[in-house]
């Protein structure tokens, strides 16, 4: 999984915020089905959202860490039942991402 630094967080969380969930897990969960349409999502839009399922905050995280390793994606956030999940296209990317930041020297 890509790591990114926080200011391509803020960037990437402030492009997400009027996004709607472009995929949503049922009550079977994580399938195939929905990974590939998760695949898909991400190779046409890089930045996405995915509804995820189920009551208990541990387990969704663990299914988002799940979708994230599995895409190769980049955990933006999870804020509810929303995973936003980044990857950008090798060519002819969408997103501009902003320099990382460089750590301050104390």
């Amino acid at each position: 999984m890509p790591t990114l630094a926080s200011n391509q967080v803020r960037h990437l969380r402030a492009l997400a915020h009027s996004l709607k969930p472009v995929v949503m897990l049922g009550q079977h969960g994580l399938t195939p089905a929905v990974l590939a349409e998760i695949e898909l999502a991400l190779a046409h839009h890089e930045l996405i959202k995915v509804k995820l399922a189920g009551e208990d905050r541990d387990e969704r995280r663990a299914i988002a860490e799940q979708i994230c390793e599995q895409m190769q994606a980049a955990n933006v956030q999870i804020l509810g039942h929303n995973l936003i999940a980044f990857r950008a296209k090798p060519k002819d990317s969408k997103i501009v991402l902003p320099k990382a930041n460089k750590p301050k020297l104390v």
